[in-house]
């Protein structure tokens, strides 16, 4: 059965190192299990942490995607809602926006599909050619930024200021230390270690261990929560419950904001910014994976690459479905393959763990802000690998990518990053003169955002 159904060969393969390669994933990339509720609690009612309905949308999306993954890929990959896409999800489409949450899964179901017929068409390679690679490259750098930013802003380091903005937060109005702050740059140094020593599931370990820190008294970020760790200690009943409904926020989509001209305009902008995000995630992420396990040939193409994008696709429609934001592969995959993974396998390993895990949610749920801001922050560093291959000495490729990179965080926006990027790239090179660079795709994405901006 292994065999057939996930690309097992016993003679090359061992079930144990998949097995075990399958948990590694797993608890590599776990903390989308805390870090998913604590973003969505941003917008309150249904979708807030106490109701419990993010987690456990959360953990069957990531189930769905990677039994996808396994059975049909057949490639060691876990998948979950992606860290940026549930940032833009909040921050940007509903709370920058002022779109519904349920506009906001409408997009993410919309994208699903287009997905799917991209790859089968084949449009998506199409599309990614027309894209210049600086700007590529400058949109994932961008989008690691702004959820570091994130970070810092949940784990109270930085805060509003009247005069400058923003600024540091570490002292309170009277002048005593706030103790969400010093919890977040001690779960910062804590998981930041483990992290160096290359610690399997340091990113989680971080979490839990600074949740814990975090009961103490001189601390006092943990609230109510808090008692449920407490209780976790002493009781194992305390940590283990059935999963919380996801009554409110399944299927929950909604077509009457797309009535307006603003509407159809907005979610044109919004379905194209998941996909856009969820394309290059994606593809960046199963080729340097793939690369790791030996799965790409001489001419740089990925075995079956197709396939995971379908994989994907399957698992952003049933997460956006199930309540929650885009489905992506985790980067974090690359632990498993180093632990020996090699099919699907070690996918399936990794949605089982995931299954165990939502019986986990009285625990999970537990987990303060402040304790995953440090996980948003290193995923934000890891990020930023890609801009180490802009070419920074050609200006023309550079600036336009440096305009995609800070207006992300600065603009508080991801979509508004990626629009104004690609503006100022198709401008920029227009008026060096530069008209070969940019393709046709470009000169029409181009103009339909400035008439975005003009109009909106």
């Amino acid at each position: 059965m292994f065999k057939k159904w996930l690309g097992f060969n016993p003679e090359i393969h061992n079930v144990r190192t998949e097995i075990i390669a399958g948990i590694t994933t797993f608890l590599t990339m776990a903390y989308i299990l805390a870090v998913n509720p604590n973003i969505f609690d941003a917008l309150g009612g249904a979708m807030s942490k106490s109701s419990g309905a993010v987690f456990t949308a959360t953990a069957l999306a990531a189930i769905i995607g990677t039994i996808a993954m396994a059975f049909i890929a057949k490639k060691p990959f876990g998948l979950a809602p992606g860290m940026g896409l549930n940032a833009f999800f909040v921050y940007t489409v509903c709370l920058t926006m002022g779109h519904s949450w349920q506009f906001a899964l409408t997009a993410v179901f919309i994208e699903g599909i287009i997905f799917i017929i991209l790859t089968l068409t084949n449009v998506r390679k199409w599309i990614v050619d027309a894209i210049p690679v600086s700007l590529k490259h400058a949109i994932g750098a961008g989008i690691g930024l702004f959820i570091a930013f994130i970070g810092f802003q949940n784990a109270g380091i930085v805060v509003d200021n009247g005069a400058t903005l923003v600024s540091l937060g570490l002292k309170l109005p009277g002048g005593e230390f706030n103790g969400t702050a010093l919890l977040g740059i001690i779960g910062l140094v804590v998981s930041c270690t483990l992290v160096m020593l290359h610690v399997r599931g340091g990113i989680l370990l971080g979490i839990l261990a600074t949740t814990f820190i975090g009961m103490l008294p001189i601390f006092n970020v943990v609230g109510a929560d808090g008692e449920v760790v407490r209780t976790a200690l002493t009781s194992f009943g305390g940590v283990v419950s059935a999963p919380p409904s996801i009554s409110d926020i399944a299927f929950q989509f909604t077509w009457s904001e797309l009535t307006t001209s603003k509407g159809i305009i907005d979610i044109i902008v919004v379905v194209f910014t998941f996909l856009f995000i969820d394309m290059f995630d994606t593809m960046g992420t199963i080729i340097g994976v793939s690369e790791k396990a030996g799965f790409v040939d001489e001419e740089g193409n990925v075995d079956g690459i197709n396939q995971c994008f379908l994989a994907d696709s399957i698992g952003t429609i049933a997460g956006a479905a199930l309540g929650t934001s885009t489905t992506t592969t985790y980067v974090e995959s690359a632990a498993g393959v180093g632990a020996g993974g090699r099919t699907g396998l070690t996918a399936f390993t990794t949605a089982c763990c995931f299954a165990l895990a939502l019986v986990f949610a009285p625990l999970f749920l537990a987990i303060p802000p402040a304790a995953t801001a440090p996980s948003l922050i290193i995923v934000g560093m890891m990020m930023m690998q890609p801009v180490t291959k802009i070419n920074w000495i050609d200006y023309r490729e550079s600036i336009p990518a440096f305009i995609t990179l800070v207006v992300m965080p600065f603009a508080y926006s991801i979509s508004d990053g990626i629009l104004i990027g690609m503006i100022s790239y198709v401008v920029l090179n227009a008026c060096c003169g530069r008209f070969s660079k940019i393709t046709p795709t470009m000169w029409i994405l181009a103009i339909l955002f400035i008439l975005r901006y003009i109009f909106i």
